[in-house]
């Protein structure tokens, strides 16, 4: 890599196909900030995850823009990042903020791998042609209607379904999609809406056959979902819980979870995914690819990340339709029959920008120059 001498900005505001609801709210549209990083005639995009409410995460698009604008930015123009890997470490004195570190992080894989003619797959190590993927649907109205939008996935070709639960949406559920579907690979995501006092709810969940019961308490703890781990038979997935790969090791070693979920976004980057990938390798652990409702410019990085060996369990990365009518990357990602999606094999990313549509969809934009 070279001198990084311009970044662009744009903050999105994009349609969804379909509501989607979680445990703490339903949402039509999805905000996420793009990156674009200039160096030397070649440039790379990348994408911000968070979303316009704190309700994953506390990070935001507007916090988000603040510390890219004001902190992020400054640190790094006109400075020669050797390696994306190398970005941690200029931005050190930055404390947390990982989704806006990850969107940065990831337009320098992708301006790496265009200068260097190569994948953004192949740079991260990942081997895979296609990686296998689910579909995870939001609360709906009733059971019954859980069950007929489950039936439409599964007609779609999607052989993996996760389902949201909360208390009071959880056992019923559940049991409306095993009864329909007995032998689909079923998982569910609490998104941290429980606590230990619910251990009786979340047993109930035990006799259904389930793949894993994803962040079923707060999104900072780990020693309660240790305590709940030796309750269940069920694995539990920790997602907003894992930052880093420390907090990834200090969750197996205290037995917190038996599965995790990672979003690059999430831990700072696809460097930190990546370590995070490798330690559960090491430990045997299961890992799989957590989605963030990405555009196709994450979601090309998504695909690359998850064709690691150890990404066991199909991800949260779903065909463009599932979520968008219309994308900001000219390519759409479609599903294979056999519920994989292709790993993107161009330089970079692998991706191009849907010009006009990245017009229609935003809202503000900043050029930052040296």
């Amino acid at each position: 890599m070279s001198l990084i001498e311009r970044i662009q900005l744009f903050h999105l505001r994009m349609p969804l196909v379909s509501p989607f609801e979680t445990s703490f709210g339903s949402i039509t549209t999805r905000d996420c900030i793009l990156l674009h990083v200039f160096s030397e005639g070649a440039s790379g995009w990348g994408e911000c995850v968070a979303d316009r409410d704190p309700g994953y995460a506390y990070e935001t698009s507007g916090t988000a823009w603040h510390i890219l604008e004001e902190f992020i930015l400054p640190s790094i123009i006109g400075k020669d990042i050797p390696n994306p890997v190398d970005l941690q470490l200029q931005l050190k004195s930055i404390r947390g903020h990982a989704m806006a570190k990850a969107g940065l992080e990831m337009a320098l894989w992708d301006l790496t791998g265009k200068q260097q003619e190569r994948s953004v797959q192949a740079l991260l190590g990942g081997k895979a042609a296609a990686v296998p993927v689910g579909v995870s649907v939001g609360i709906q109205a009733s059971p019954q209607a859980l069950v007929e939008t489950v039936d439409k996935y599964l007609q779609a070709g999607y052989q993996r379904i996760k389902i949201k639960i909360k208390p009071g949406r959880d056992v019923e559920d559940v049991r409306a999609v095993r009864a329909s579907f007995p032998q689909t690979l079923l998982q569910v995501d609490a998104n941290s809406a429980y606590t230990i006092s619910d251990t009786d709810a979340l047993q109930a969940l035990d006799g259904f056959g389930l793949l894993l019961i994803e962040q079923p308490l707060a999104e900072d703890d780990l020693w309660d979902h240790h305590r709940l781990q030796a309750m269940l038979n069920t694995p539990i997935c920790l997602d907003e819980s894992i930052l880093s790969a420390r907090h990834a090791r200090q969750a197996l070693e205290m037995g917190a979870c038996r599965i995790i979920n990672i979003k690059a976004g999430r831990v700072g980057g696809l460097s930190e995914a990546r370590a995070i990938h490798d330690l559960c390798a090491a430990e045997g652990v299961p890992v799989w690819c957590g989605g963030m409702l990405e555009t196709g410019v994450g979601r090309a990085a998504n695909l690359a990340l998850a064709s690691l060996p150890q990404f066991l369990l199909p991800g949260d990365i779903s065909a463009t339709d599932r979520y968008y009518a219309e994308d900001i990357t000219q390519e759409r990602f479609v599903l294979n029959q056999d519920s994989t999606i292709s790993v993107p094999q161009g330089h970079g990313l692998g991706v191009t920008i849907n010009t006009s549509a990245l017009k229609q969809y935003t809202l503000r934009e900043l050029d930052y120059r040296v």
